[in-house]
């Protein structure tokens, strides 16, 4: 009889395993932290301990429910963070990185509610270095094109679909929650093909008066990274994995209509020769990975960014070439250690702004001049 009072207590315990497990809920985050010079910071040298670089210092909170019959609910909840002072990232938000509910279904697919990615990051950016393995230093000139997460999207309604054979789409609407039903409102679309070590990709997003305000799709408090009447950003990429290498290409054509500014420059960029009209970035990126050993990898990326400058005196075009080169060695499943460096050479016609200058995300300052170089070592741990 005893044996039995232990037994049936513990088939009970046995029979309830596979029910619980069906629901979850995981604490995990990434810490990078690291130290960066800037050889030209408004013309002195820098040095800086800075936070989140290969990837955003983060922690966050994300489960599903088993609700039969192939559909769950979701949600996630992620801050971002600074490490080097702990102050919150993306305006000061609680959950900046992303805050969302919703439901997902192995046949139909994922809608998710709140605040969210949008189609450019969750399929074009990892397709180039900085959106895959090499973050924020080497992006595209002033993130023009967001696959470096500059900004998200709020009031927003996201749908993924499963994958068929290798391929997946989705797209988000983003609502201004304004009477003007199109001020500050966001769309965009986008869908990839994996196969076997072939990866192809493409999207598109508009957004109406990004940056008007803090309660539309894009805000201005943390998000807008260029507010403009108008932003278009698209394109496309392709990443062909053969062995331990890993080559990769990416186009991309980000419009603004009478941008009023840049985050990064903390300041208009409005021309001394006549107001602007219009800007375009055109970005061609090649970047490449190799996996030395499991370990350790190498990798390098080139981009050309072609701007035009439309003022209502002229059009001009200046032209960006950022080189990239990193080094990341796993000292376990989840401490890594990385070395990078990028450099950034501004030419083509003068603008008469800010624009002239050299400026790598990341950098303590806009350089003095068209040229900039930043190096950083840093160290980062996943949990």
């Amino acid at each position: 009889m005893k044996k039995m009072k232990l037994l049936l207590p513990a088939l009970a315990v046995a029979f309830a395993v596979p029910a619980f497990a069906q629901n979850s809920v995981t604490l995990y985050g990434v810490i990078d932290e690291g130290i960066d010079y800037t050889n030209n910071a408004g013309g002195h040298a820098a040095y800086d301990l800075q936070s989140g670089y290969v990837q955003g210092s983060r922690w966050g909170l994300k489960g599903t429910e088993d609700l039969g019959g192939g559909l769950k609910a979701v949600f996630q909840l992620e801050n971002g963070f600074n490490l080097s002072n702990g102050n919150l990232g993306q305006g000061q938000r609680m959950f900046g990185r992303q805050a969302y509910v919703g439901l997902s279904s192995d046949k139909f697919g994922t809608v998710t509610l709140g605040r969210q990615y949008d189609s450019l990051v969750d399929y074009l950016a990892q397709t180039t270095a900085n959106g895959n393995w090499a973050g924020y230093l080497f992006s595209h000139p002033y993130d023009n094109d967001n696959t470096d997460n500059s900004f998200r999207v709020d009031n927003t309604v996201k749908y993924a679909s499963p994958t068929y054979a290798g391929l997946q789409f989705g797209g988000t609407y983003s609502f201004s929650n304004a009477t003007n039903f199109a001020a500050n409102r966001q769309y965009s679309f986008g869908g990839q093909y994996a196969n076997g070590g072939l990866l192809v990709a493409a999207a598109y997003l508009q957004a109406n008066n990004p940056g008007a305000g803090t309660g539309g799709a894009i805000s201005s408090t943390g998000d807008s990274n260029f507010p403009a009447a108008l932003l278009r950003i698209f394109g496309a990429g392709v990443n062909y994995t053969f062995g331990p290498a890993t080559l990769g290409f990416s186009y991309t054509n980000s419009y603004m209509k009478q941008p009023t500014g840049t985050e990064y420059l903390g300041g208009t960029i409005l021309p001394a020769v006549g107001a602007l009209s219009n800007l375009r970035f055109q970005n061609f990126e090649l970047n490449g990975k190799y996996q030395i050993s499991p370990a350790l990898f190498l990798g390098a990326m080139y981009d050309y960014t072609r701007a035009n400058f439309n003022a209502t005196t002229g059009k001009l075009s200046p032209v960006y070439h950022t080189v990239g080169l990193m080094a990341d060695y796993n000292l376990s499943k989840r401490t890594d250690v990385y070395v990078q460096g990028a450099y950034q050479h501004v030419a083509g016609d003068k603008t008469g702004t800010a624009l002239d200058n050299a400026n790598v995300l990341g950098a303590n300052n806009t350089s003095s001049n068209g040229n900039q170089l930043v190096a950083r070592v840093a160290i980062r741990h996943k949990f």
